[in-house]
């Protein structure tokens, strides 16, 4: 859910959030949640969201649980980090964030982010910006994709706690943090991959064969739908990704 209009709605969605660490406590299972603040209601105000998020980071502390905040267009970016460096000066820990490497802006958040020891999740980006605040080509968001994730396993970085989520299907990617990794002497216990559900999943069984952290991450809600149609309409190239994924499940017949 996103751009929720009411704070009958964000509650709502709060009250739900609460309810999902109940249950993830109760199976037992290695689980923790994102949330977008536009469905806790930051376009309402972000006093009104950040306590609707200091709630569920509360309530996912006592079950000794993570919570990340999602990042969304970059209208909302420095909204986002502001929440989050606010929920870091209350003292919460188990909270984390997500850069985009498709923005100019990303290599100053990454330097501030190491400073705090941060838990980052680092994907390329959905969202269609504009290019004067945003990489239009592939290649230049692939490689400042490296080298924000070159800085994220930093000697600086690690010994400041940060940990980095490398969130990508893109093989290069993962193979280059493997790299990186192996040269670095980095235990594979300060680091995960996270991929989405369903998608590339002989990738993921290899990297958690080859005894890799793997995150898999599942939409949940309702409100998946219009989510995933946001997704393609956003970004075409999202499209042809999403066409592409499927086509190596086997999922795609070529004929029509």
């Amino acid at each position: 859910g996103e751009h929720v209009a009411t704070r009958t709605e964000a509650e709502a969605a709060t009250e739900t959030y609460l309810r999902i660490f109940d249950h993830i406590a109760e199976a037992g299972v290695d689980a923790n949640v994102s949330v977008k603040l536009t469905q806790l209601g930051v376009d309402i105000g972000s006093d009104f969201a950040y306590g609707n998020l200091r709630r569920i980071a509360a309530h996912a502390a006592e079950f000794d649980n993570f919570v990340r905040i999602d990042m969304e267009g970059s209208a909302y970016t420095q909204r986002t980090l502001d929440i989050y460096a606010r929920l870091r000066e209350a003292g919460f820990r188990n909270v984390g964030v997500v850069i985009q490497a498709y923005l100019y802006r990303s290599e100053a958040d990454i330097e501030w982010l190491i400073t705090l020891g941060a838990n980052v999740r680092l994907c390329k980006g959905a969202y269609m910006e504009p290019p004067q605040i945003a990489f239009p080509r592939k290649r230049d968001v692939d490689a400042n994709y490296l080298r924000l994730m070159r800085m994220l396993f930093s000697p600086e970085a690690l010994e400041a706690g940060v940990y980095p989520a490398i969130a990508t299907h893109d093989e290069r990617m993962i193979d280059a943090a493997r790299r990186l990794v192996q040269e670095r002497g980095i235990a594979r216990d300060r680091f995960e991959f996270q991929l989405i559900y369903g998608v590339r999943r002989e990738l993921q069984s290899r990297l958690v064969e080859q005894g890799y952290r793997v995150r898999v991450y599942v939409p949940f809600g309702r409100e998946w739908y219009p989510y995933f149609m946001r997704r393609l309409a956003e970004r075409p190239a999202n499209v042809v990704f999403l066409m592409r994924a499927l086509a190596r499940e086997g999922m795609v017949s070529g004929s029509s």
